[in-house]
């Protein structure tokens, strides 16, 4: 291989190099954009989960009231019904011809009387299930208020910071799509993958004090040499992240 074709080939790898790094300084920005937001995100999805189970809920509950509300009802309207019967057996009691149709009659008063007393068992039942889910409907209404009052205020949180970092995050996007169209796709997807994988989002990192700038794990000498040299692409051998000399990289002033 002559000296001018090995040339071409180091700098080529060398200019691939520059551009991943070049794209791993824009993404780096975007995931630091990204950070400000925190946990924001999460808790907003989180309280909007827990404000439409609590929407769920004051239904529910809303609808077992109205239910028990006409059980209420029902039974009182049974009692008023047992009532009239018994005044009617009464009135026939008096007109009786013989004991036969005498006990008849007042063993329909007595079945009468044991309705009321079961109608009236379940009228005080339905008036204590009553009482308890309203109790458990204020409950709810009060933490449905106050959940919906955080998550107004947690939204409210969200909005302004994405709307402070919004118009940066979608110009450094833009920036890294373009830088992406300068690395060929079997490169690029390497990055994607390795960036995925990684906690910090770092695919691409320089050699700072003989060690890895994702992982800190040292590097061997001979190794180091071989990333100065620009020959070919080295990854650490501890985490897959690219390494690159931190001579090549221009000082901009802003680090991965």
């Amino acid at each position: 291989m002559s000296a001018k074709i090995k040339e071409k080939i180091d700098a080529s790898i060398e200019g691939k190099l520059k551009n991943l790094y070049n794209l791993q300084l824009i993404d780096s920005k975007i995931d630091r954009l990204r950070t400000v937001r925190g946990e924001l995100p999460l808790e907003v999805s989180d309280l909007e989960d827990t404000v439409a189970g609590l929407e769920t809920r004051l239904a529910n509950v809303t609808e077992e009231v109205a239910e028990l509300e006409n059980q209420v009802n029902e039974k009182k309207q049974s009692i008023k019904d047992f009532q009239a019967n018994i005044k009617k057996y009464e009135a026939q009691q008096g007109k009786v011809r013989n004991n036969r149709e005498y006990d008849a009659i007042t063993k329909e008063i007595e079945f009468q009387n044991l309705e009321i007393q079961l109608a009236e068992k379940r009228l005080k039942e339905a008036k204590i299930a009553i009482t308890l889910k309203g109790e458990l409907l204020e409950k709810s209404k009060a933490e449905f208020e106050e959940r919906g009052k955080d998550l107004a205020a947690k939204k409210g949180e969200l909005e302004e910071i994405i709307a402070e970092t919004e118009k940066e995050e979608q110009e450094l996007m833009a920036e890294s799509a373009k830088a992406s169209t300068e690395i060929e796709d079997r490169l690029l997807n390497a990055y994607k993958r390795i960036r995925e994988n990684s906690r910090n989002g770092l695919a691409v990192v320089a050699v700072e004090r003989d060690a890895c700038g994702g992982c800190y794990n040292k590097i061997p000498p001979q190794r180091q040499l071989d990333i100065r040299l620009n020959k070919k692409i080295i990854v650490c051998e501890h985490c897959g992240r690219v390494l690159v000399d931190g001579m090549l990289i221009p000082d901009t002033g802003v680090t991965a």
